[in-house]
């Protein structure tokens, strides 16, 4: 054959090879996102940021799981109680591996346990009642209790932050109070930290090796199958840009539209407005018990009876179908929920200044962290600077992204150091309706952001660990919140259903729960 031959020839075998790739390419399903916050804090213990819960999700397990009907259900591991309620020994399922073909043993799960423990509420409290928690051979762990404990599965399977995810031993070491850096989980998708940019786009490819439960999936819990490939987190943090791109089908689905934007997506017919957590979400406000004013508690009732709810839930939310007025620490319409007459629904202007005058307050502003980027509470700083100043208080509005938030509620430091006074979150139902969730600790530096030290609310939280009848819940459920609302202890600012968007001609099996998962969902 001639040199121009044999150039033909190569030629042609690498358009042919080519051609592979392309067909290769073109068969790989992506399933392009927009979530509710970029990502830029990767570690789901050392922060309850949601889009880092999200992260989690996709990219670990965990040993046990809530269904679709608020039921614990095996997940890596089943169970089994012994008779005098003190022993619990979990037997991890065949076929678990990490994402780097190690295969996954106690050894991975009892630390990971001890590092969630140490940063959760729920897991502090059960740690009160852990004698040891031990490996027994390469497939069982044993929890041994002190004494009986009535949420030990509750606590192993709760299902939003912080959840206790199983990491690799050499991974779950690290000290809780510093960020971890490898991502290797045992997870339906793996994390491509080669094409993580922050603030534009987080990606994770179907994990082949993983073996999903044989139930069908329920909440989350059952099988966790990858039906895509490929998923692709896309920062648009313009909402508006978002749902024009939904629309042009430029992205699949977006996690968290702002409701104002319904009426321009209900129009489009391959448009389907999707309420995922049918439980919903409570707003609330934290406050810095640390530092002046709020480490009075007459400043955090001045804020308390300066609130009005109706105005912040009309200015984020808009939509009296999805947003309810509620003043219980706990969520509305579960059963532990107690209500306390107008309190934050009907402002007390003359109380809340008589308060703060009585609390000292010398006028330094407020500082307020403003998370711009955040679609279910971008617009709350502005309605608390105008409900603050009316009862006397000055306020810094310090606008930032919602991961910088995350990174400065973390500092101890003075406001006027870098610190803070008050920032608005989210928690899903599930994570604020019980008694002894993250955020009604009382547990000084161990406590969420805000640090409470309340020695009478932590009693209160670790006898209701203790009781096992639901008239004992019940009354010690309201102390609980008897107590966190006469400190003052946090704001309720009221509560709303969430609903995500998708082109529904595009992909189909977005799972209802109070979590945005990503297994299940097919592209068409």
């Amino acid at each position: 054959m001639s040199v121009l031959g044999k150039t033909a020839a190569a030629m042609m075998a690498g358009l042919v090879g080519a051609s592979l790739l392309w067909s290769a390419a073109q068969a790989q399903t992506t399933l392009r996102v927009v979530a509710h916050s970029d990502l830029k804090v990767l570690d789901p213990i050392w922060t309850t940021a949601y889009i880092t819960r999200n992260h989690g999700y996709l990219i670990y397990d965990t040993l046990l799981a809530q269904d679709g009907d608020l039921h614990i259900r095996p997940q890596m591991a089943d169970w089994k109680v012994s008779d005098d309620k003190l022993t619990y020994t979990f037997t991890l399922r065949d076929g678990l591996e990490w994402h780097d073909g190690q295969p996954v043993t106690s050894a991975d799960v009892v630390p990971s346990i001890k590092r969630w423990a140490e940063r959760d509420g729920m897991g502090q409290q059960l740690w009160q009642f852990v004698k040891e928690l031990k490996a027994v051979d390469p497939k069982t762990v044993q929890l041994v209790l002190k004494e009986p404990y009535g949420l030990v599965l509750e606590a192993l399977g709760k299902p939003s932050s912080t959840v206790p995810f199983i990491m690799p031993k050499r991974v779950a070491e690290t000290p809780s109070n510093q960020q971890i850096k490898d991502m290797i989980g045992s997870g339906p998708f793996i994390f491509k930290q080669d094409e993580w940019k922050p603030g534009d786009k987080v990606v994770y490819v179907k994990n082949a090796k993983y073996k999903p439960r044989a139930e069908p999936p329920s909440g989350l819990a059952g099988g966790k199958v990858a039906k895509v490939d490929r998923i692709e987190w896309l920062s648009i943090p313009d909402a508006l840009t978002a749902v024009n791109a939904l629309i042009a089908g430029e992205i699949d689905m977006i996690e968290l539209p702002p409701p104002d934007l319904f009426p321009v997506m209900k129009d489009e017919k391959n448009i389907q407005i999707y309420g995922w957590n049918v439980l919903g979400s409570q707003i609330i406000a934290r406050l810095n018990h640390l530092h002046p004013p709020f480490n009075n508690v007459k400043a955090r009732l001045a804020v308390l009876y300066a609130t009005a709810q109706e105005d912040y839930l009309q200015a984020q939310v808009g939509d009296k179908d999805i947003y309810t007025v509620c003043n219980a620490p706990l969520v509305c319409g579960t059963p532990q929920a107690k209500t306390y007459g107008d309190l934050l629904i009907k402002p007390d202007l003359a109380k809340a200044r008589q308060l703060l005058k009585e609390s000292g307050y010398d006028g330094t502003p407020i500082v307020i962290m403003h998370a711009t980027d955040l679609q279910s509470t971008n617009r709350l700083p502005q309605v608390a600077k105008a409900q603050l100043e009316k009862v006397g208080f000055k306020v810094d509005m310090q606008s930032m992204d919602w991961q910088s938030v995350v990174s400065r509620r973390a500092k101890k430091d003075p406001p006027a150091q870098g610190g803070w006074h008050m920032f608005f979150t989210t928690a899903v139902s599930v994570d604020a309706a019980n008694p002894v969730n993250i955020f009604t600790s009382g547990g000084c530096d161990t406590a969420w952001f805000g640090w409470t030290c309340d020695e009478e609310l932590e009693k209160a939280r670790t006898a209701y660990s203790r009781a096992t009848d639901d008239a004992t819940r019940k009354a010690l459920s309201d102390k609980i919140q008897d107590r966190i609302t006469e400190q003052g202890h946090h704001l309720v600012i009221g509560q709303f259903k969430q609903y995500g968007a998708y082109r529904k001609d595009r992909m189909e099996g977005w799972l209802p729960g109070p979590v945005a998962v990503f297994w299940n969902i097919s592209k068409k």
